[in-house]
């Protein structure tokens, strides 16, 4: 075709593919994450000066329970209503030390629920952006009996609705 620009056939392309469409039919969707905050105390450390290794599943704990209470729901709430998550899997990889002094960014996105789990992946990082941990938890819905149990549908609708899901 003389006399076509780039631009020209750019748009001829667009008027063929709807990118909107073809998102919609692979479920792409931009997921919402949280970002949680955390000091690092004399009290986080060990001898050498850097986050005793188990404190980050404490860190990773505060961020799940704040991103809940940012979408409205109260983890508290639930466990008095007799709905539970425990840590059924918790993979960790440890990249870089966190330090005395550091001030660590926890952001947290839910990848994946089912009927009695839920899956999320974290990245901690320190003030100069620097990927110290990855994680992935998986959570099991529960009981006060410790049974699993269906994770309640409007628990489900508030993570969709929010854009956590």
């Amino acid at each position: 075709m003389l006399g076509k620009t780039d631009e020209d056939s750019l748009d001829d392309f667009r008027d063929v593919y709807d990118f909107d469409e073809a998102f919609d039919v692979f479920n792409v969707k931009k997921q919402m994450s949280h970002a949680h905050t955390v000091r690092i105390y004399y009290h986080d450390t060990d001898c050498g000066g850097v986050v005793y290794y188990a404190n980050y599943l404490l860190y990773l704990e505060e961020a799940r329970t704040e991103y809940f209470e940012a979408l409205g729901i109260s983890v508290k709430e639930l466990a008095e209503a007799g709905t539970l998550f425990v840590v059924a899997r918790q993979e960790i990889d440890y990249k870089a030390p966190g330090r005395y002094g550091d001030v660590l960014s926890i952001t947290t996105r839910f990848t994946q629920a089912s009927s009695v789990r839920l899956i999320a992946e974290h990245e901690i990082r320190n003030q100069q952006q620097k990927i110290l941990v990855t994680a992935k938890t998986v959570m099991v819905c529960v009981d006060k009996s410790i049974r699993p149990k269906e994770i309640p549908g409007n628990f489900i609708a508030q993570l969709k609705e929010a854009g956590a899901l």
